[in-house]
């Protein structure tokens, strides 16, 4: 069974600079800037029967190039902080795209995304990191931002269950090019 999702890949200057941000920060495990991405819908383990439908289902999405700022940093998990990103500015394009992939995986029968989408690469994970640790590991870094960039395509994901961070496979690309 393979675990699916859809994002957008991360060009390579980008990773590098995200990746310049890595250490300082005891207890996280560092994602490889080869396996960033900004997630647009999980999917989780599916049968190979789905996963060809999801693949035959996204392969009709079409849409323009995607606009894409990274600007800022922050952490899930308030209290108890269990991840550090990137934070993905929202915009128009973006969110009608991740949209388009819930509809497409609901009408497929997969059930809806529970969480609000929040645009992000994952940094890293933490475990036994302090609220006060995250706080000033960000403060440090306040005001981090790249330059703009098109993404001018999107790609189905397989990962094998880990302890997060990849690696993350490319199953399919599908052009962001009408």
């Amino acid at each position: 069974m393979p675990r699916l999702f859809t994002g957008l890949e991360i060009p390579a200057p980008a990773g590098l600079q995200l990746g310049l941000l890595r250490g300082g920060l005891r207890s996280a495990r560092w994602i490889d800037p080869e396996n960033y991405h900004i997630t647009l819908r999980f999917i989780g383990d599916i049968d190979e029967r789905t996963a060809d439908e999801v693949a035959n289902a996204l392969d009709r999405v079409q849409r323009a190039p995607v606009p894409v700022h990274i600007e800022g940093l922050g952490s899930f998990g308030g209290t108890k902080p269990h991840s550090l990103w990137a934070r993905v500015a929202p915009n128009a394009a973006l969110a009608d795209l991740q949209a388009e992939h819930e509809r497409l995986l609901q009408r497929l029968g997969l059930p809806a995304e529970g969480r609000k989408y929040t645009p992000h690469v994952t940094l890293a994970r933490l475990r036994g990191t302090s609220p006060r640790e995250v706080a000033d590991w960000l403060a440090l870094r306040g005001g981090f931002s790249l330059p703009p960039f098109m993404a001018t395509r999107f790609v189905l994901f397989s990962s094998r269950a880990s302890v997060g961070g990849g690696p993350y496979l490319v199953e399919d690309a599908f052009p962001l090019s009408a």
